[in-house]
Formats: structure tokens, sequence, C-alpha cells
């Protein structure tokens, strides 16, 4: 049986409750009930609900749904690992026959044939990550790529503001393999230190397994073994917790210069402590919020932009009081 009849025969269920999951490691957070009077249904679908960036794309979506009259349910994983748990979410959120949905793939491989399936009984928006799906109606991302390319400008300038040259060994953590993101993060970021920074030596290129504990582990271990280190990108906001957790700890934040990805109130105290030099930060609001107006139009026959790009900004400690970042260090998320 195909995942498109699945869906179809789960139908009358699945309209009376559109949060159904599958299995006890997935979570759904739903609108308040009286939410439901309203005619258009969209589900937002993200990675990980408990993390602080996913809540504020949340609240962008939940700020769309009101604004536009549009039932929002709120849907997501305990880890961002969890792959098959968001396949499942998936497939119940298409069962419920909503107007469109708005998902942020887990991972690239395992998310483009259900995504593909999906798209055959109703619009699919996708935000953040891709899958390797060309179904999505409209595509809402930060430029990944440009984003690395960010992080690797802003790490050889803190390099050269430390040690007067932009050379040296640096380091490089994702968070996990396979996630369409933080993969393109990588790519820009090695494709910019090549070309723009040859001083700058790649020694170590780790993946983690979306633990910030695991961070902490690895960079403790290239302190270790990589005594002339001078920086390290850490591609996204749990990998920037536990690279600056270990920094931190080896009061080592002149020396190693660290760039991270996406920012919540430990990561922006590890700017303003002199821990971390930088700090990627994407707009997750705007992509929820977005999101969800894109999906509205979609179900509408309205003609969108196939893809658009939600922006990236390179946070420092002294930039980081200017009014555009600071809204996007301090968004509202209630």
């Amino acid at each position: 049986m195909t995942l498109l009849n699945h869906i179809l025969s789960r139908r009358a269920f699945a309209r009376r409750s559109l949060a159904s999951v599958a299995g006890a490691a997935v979570i759904a957070t739903m609108m308040p009930m009286g939410a439901f009077a309203q005619d258009v249904t969209i589900p937002i679908i993200v990675k990980d609900t408990t993390s602080f960036y996913w809540q504020i794309v949340l609240a962008g979506a939940r700020a769309a749904g009101k604004d536009l009259g549009v039932n929002v349910p709120e849907l997501g994983a305990q880890a961002e690992t969890d792959v098959n748990g968001q396949i499942s979410i998936l497939e119940n959120a298409v069962a419920g026959s909503p107007a469109a949905i708005v998902i942020s793939p887990t991972e690239f491989k395992a998310l483009g044939k259900p995504v593909d399936e999906a798209a055959k009984a109703v619009p699919i928006i996708g935000i953040d990550s891709g899958a390797d799906s060309k179904a999505f109606s409209s595509f809402l991302t930060t430029d990944n790529v440009q984003g690395g390319r960010i992080a690797a400008d802003g790490l050889a300038a803190a390099i050269k503001e430390a040690t007067g040259k932009d050379e040296g060994e640096i380091a490089i953590i994702t968070n996990t393999p396979g996630a369409g993101s933080l993969e393109q993060r990588k790519e820009g970021f090695l494709d910019q230190i090549k070309s723009k920074y040859p001083g700058l030596k790649v020694v170590a290129d780790k993946y983690a397994d979306g633990q910030a504990s695991t961070g902490l582990n690895i960079m403790t271990d290239l302190i270790t073994a990589n005594p002339n280190l001078v920086g390290v990108f850490a591609s996204n906001l749990i990998m920037a917790q536990g690279v600056g957790q270990a920094i931190a700890e080896n009061k080592l934040g002149e020396k190693v210069k660290v760039i991270g990805f996406d920012s919540d109130e430990k990561t922006v105290g590890f700017l303003k402590e002199g821990v971390l030099a930088g700090l990627v930060v994407q707009d997750p609001y705007r992509m929820g919020y977005d999101g969800i107006k894109t999906a509205l139009a979609v179900s509408k026959k309205e003609k969108v932009e196939a893809t658009v790009d939600t922006g990236a900004n390179l946070v420092t400690k002294a930039n980081m009081a200017d009014p555009k970042i600071d809204a996007l260090l301090n968004p509202k998320i209630n």
C-alpha cells in the first residue's frame, strides 16, 4: 500500500484527531480548541518543538494564524534526529485534509519520498531545511551556503583581530550528518575558506549526534589534540552551546575564536562574555509567519515565489545592540 492510499484510508479518523501521531517520542502541541472553528487548517511541522529556535518559528506561525484567521496546529518531534517520528507526523497531518502543510524536513534524503507522496494530496511548503523532493509548492529558508560564507568571513576576521593575521588551524563541527541546511552551511564555509583565506587550514571536520554534550566532548578532544587551534565553526545552535561550554571551561575565548549559528540565551551570554566571537543569526520568526502566509496563498491558487531567502546576519559583541540585530536576538515568542 502506498503512503497516499494509506493516507486516504485514514482520513475519516484523522479529521477528528489531526494531532494523532505514532510513537511515544512524538509530541504535538495544538492551538486552543476554539481555533478549530476556523475553516482553514494549515499544520506546521518542525524538527524539534523543545528548541528555542523552533519555538520562535512556531511563534511566527502562530501570529500568522491569528492575523490571517487560520487554524495552525503545531506539530513536531522531541529531537531533530527523530526522522521516523516526523514521517509519521507528516502522514497523519496529510490524512486530516488540511488546506496546506508547512514543514521543515529533519533529514534531506529520508524525507524526500514522504514529501513527494504527501504533495499528491495537499500543497507542501518547505521552511528552513530541504528534502530530496521537487514537490514543494514554495520553499522559505536562509541561503545556508551564504550563511556558511558569512561564518567563514566572521571567523577569519575574529582570528585576524586576535592574532594580526587570518592564518592558523581551524575546525568545523556539524550537529548531525545528512541535514540539508547543515551540509549547505558546511559547503559555504569550506568554499569560502578555500577561496579567500588560504592561510586557514581545516584540521578537523567533525559530526556530532544532535546533543550539546557531544559537541562539548568533541571540542574538548580537539583542544587536546590540536594545541595550535585558533578557530571553530559550530554550524547550529546545539553545537554552539556545546562548543561554547568547552571554550568557557578551558578559558580559551581569547585563543580559540568560535562562530556559532543561531542564538538563544546561553549563546548570547557566551557572546557577551567573549566566549564566542560571533553568531550567524537567521530570521526564524519570519520563516514561521511567511510559511503560513505562503501556504494560505497556495491553497487559494495564488502565485507565489518558488524560493524565498529569509536572510542571515553576523552578530558580534560590537553590533548586538543595534535595533535590527536586537530584534533577531530577542524575538517575542508568546
